[in-house]
């Protein structure tokens, strides 16, 4: 029976080699985000006014000051950095939807805007993808990597790739709305009774979305007409949808905890999309001093 101890040999082996791997990943990663991370505070100003003042809703779309009324408290200190952890799934297909299962550590800055999304997304047991997605000083980041160590993708730079990810920090200002607020640069302009559109600029970087407002005056969704998606290593401009729900109090805030963010494509690709669907595990802030 030689062979079977062979055999269990050879497994050893390979398990051996896997655990080494995946360590040899992680550390390598963590470096990887440490910098990321050091960059992006590098980059980070105290936000003015430290506190928010409720007379700067004066003139302010009527959905839009109904929303701040709702989730802020007057005299509200303003949020200058939060700290997300996640759990989730994630849609890894781009035909065919294939869910794998997430979790993810994210930190924000309000200003200069920036965020860098640290995320772990498990294809087998022993075996996933490690993914950093980040807008640090004007620069888009996208990477995916097997372990930590085989680069899936590697998109970087200003242009489509940089206002992707500045979309991203907008439409999840959900989470920290003294972001979206006039006095931090949000420009509002009307579109109905339940809806409005904010333009924010970071240096030569503007952009528009639309957010509507659900019954309890809160952020229902947000959409761009226009975000970069990546297909098979292209860049494709196509609408995008992010949806907020189970609006919870936190520090005197309300913000919502459960989220999903989709592709609205056209018949032909497939239709609306899903690929994230995610709940907060941990949301802290800090606020302007």
């Amino acid at each position: 029976m030689m062979w079977v101890k062979g055999l269990g040999l050879a497994f050893a082996i390979i398990v051996v080699v896997a655990v080494g791997l995946n360590a040899y990943g992680a550390w390598r990663w963590a470096g990887q985000t440490g910098d990321l991370l050091t960059r992006l505070e590098a980059g980070r100003v105290e936000p003015e006014p430290a506190r928010y003042d409720v007379r700067e809703l004066e003139g302010l779309p009527a959905p839009v000051a109904r929303y701040f009324r709702a989730v802020l408290e007057d005299g509200q200190p303003m949020i200058a950095a939060a700290s997300v952890d996640h759990h989730g799934v994630f849609n890894m297909g781009e035909t065919v939807d294939s869910w794998k299962p997430f979790t993810s550590r994210q930190r924000v800055v309000t200003r200069r805007p920036g965020f860098v999304w640290d995320g772990q997304v498990s294809l087998l047991p022993g075996l996933g993808v490690r993914v950093h997605d980040a807008y640090v000083a004007g620069e888009g980041i996208l990477r995916p990597a097997i372990l930590g160590l085989f680069t899936l993708m590697d998109l970087r730079g200003a242009g489509d790739v940089a206002k992707g990810e500045l979309m991203r920090f907008l439409a999840e200002a959900a989470w920290y709305p003294t972001a979206l607020l006039p006095s931090q640069g949000a420009r509002w302009a009307a579109v109905d009774e339940r809806s409005a559109n904010v333009t924010i600029t970071d240096g030569d970087l503007a952009l528009t979305m639309t957010f509507t407002f659900n019954a309890q005056d809160l952020i229902e969704s947000v959409r761009a007409d226009a975000r970069g998606r990546s297909v098979g290593g292209r860049m494709m401009i196509r609408p995008w949808e992010g949806r907020w729900s189970d609006y919870q109090v936190l520090d005197g805030i309300r913000v919502p905890m459960s989220g999903e963010v989709a592709w609205l494509l056209p018949p032909e690709e497939g239709g609306r999309k899903s690929y994230w669907r995610g709940t907060i595990k941990s949301l802290k802030f800090e606020f302007a001093r």
